[in-house]
């Protein structure tokens, strides 16, 4: 199976909510759609599943444009980040209801909504209502009724946006067993970057209506193409800042040290440096570099410590192992371990 967006644009009156787009997505694991809120996620979504039509461009599934299709004469299924499952109707029956619109046997329907629950979980509560269940037992109604289905598209819009933590850590486990070998193109939106690292795939990093680069998500998160598609692709945000090469040195306002990787075959000038905030830290180790700055704010994040600080006209988020004490308004060193660096040339594109 193949879907494919060729030219694929979205305007509302003045506003253009997907600029023009070339999508060809892969065939096995999940699509993800990586970006942040109003990125244009679910525009895209909304348009593979006919709920919207682009502007202009053709969308295709299996070499077929399907551009003008309603959504009911297509073969998908689609799970929103809130629960939408029928009220009044149980759980079996939310379930089963897209095998009864296909006049499934009442045999095969029983058969394939069992297996569904046993997948989830669900088999103890066939009988309760929607309003019965908590809110992770009614997503995960809504995912066994999209397995059920065997459809050849799955849509899943940040589906665990709204559950609580370790409901979202276990459904993520879940996802991609619960898809695989199933035969269908499954697209997954997220805004957080640990969830697509988790899901693995394939994913697009999606910033202001346009797709900045799609491949593997490992690939994408190693070597981003370009600066916009380093700041998709982290959380928290990426450390940007203005540097120069001269010579076989990198200079970072008074910080010196070694250019390493692509950026020492460079001619010298000014780059923009990108490092992550795990590589900015409170104390030093091999390769580091020693920075200051003046503490602005600070988080404690389960085992971790993240101070934002001030640098030059630049602020810079440091996130370290452990619960460190930073005083809020006093100067404090942090270490860059220069092996995290990259680079971008004058255009914003990876030095390569």
């Amino acid at each position: 199976m193949t879907l494919e967006l060729r030219n694929v644009t979205k305007r509302v009156g003045v506003e253009t909510h997907i600029y023009e787009t070339d999508l060809t997505l892969a065939t096995k694991g999940f699509n993800i759609l990586l970006g942040a809120t109003n990125a244009g996620k679910t525009s895209l979504i909304k348009m593979m599943a006919g709920l919207e039509r682009p502007t202009s461009g053709e969308i295709r599934f299996n070499g077929e444009n399907v551009t003008g299709v309603s959504t009911q004469k297509r073969n998908i299924s689609l799970v929103h980040q809130f629960f939408v499952n029928y009220p009044s109707m149980n759980v079996f029956d939310n379930i089963a209801s897209p095998l009864r619109v296909a006049r499934e046997s009442r045999k095969d329907i029983e058969r394939r909504v069992h297996e569904a629950a046993d997948i989830l979980k669900l088999r103890p509560y066939l009988k309760r209502r929607p309003a019965e269940l908590s809110g992770g037992q009614q997503q995960r109604t809504a995912l066994a009724r999209a397995i059920v289905k065997d459809s050849s598209l799955v849509l899943l819009d940040e589906p665990l946006a709204n559950l609580d933590y370790k409901l979202r850590e276990e459904l993520r486990d879940q996802l991609p067993q619960l898809f695989a070998d199933r035969g269908a193109i499954v697209v997954y939106a997220t805004s957080e970057p640990s969830e697509a690292l988790m899901l693995g795939g394939h994913t697009a990093t999606v910033m202001d209506g346009r797709v900045t680069q799609f491949g593997e998500t490992s690939g994408i998160y190693r070597t981003p193409r370009d600066v916009a598609t380093a700041q998709v692709f982290s959380d928290p945000p990426i450390n940007i800042a203005s540097a120069q090469k001269r010579g076989n040195e990198i200079l970072l306002g008074e910080t010196r040290f070694a250019a390493q990787g692509p950026i020492a075959a460079r001619p010298d000038g000014t780059y923009t440096l990108g490092i992550r905030p795990h590589f900015v830290t409170s104390t030093p180790a091999p390769n580091s570099a020693a920075v200051s700055g003046t503490v602005q704010v600070t988080e404690l994040s389960g085992s971790e410590s993240i101070a934002h600080f001030a640098m030059g006209n630049d602020v810079w988020v440091a996130q370290s192992q452990g619960v460190h004490a930073y005083d809020v308004g006093e100067k404090h060193d942090f270490y860059i371990d220069t092996t995290g660096c990259i680079f971008f040339d004058g255009h914003g594109a990876l030095v390569v």
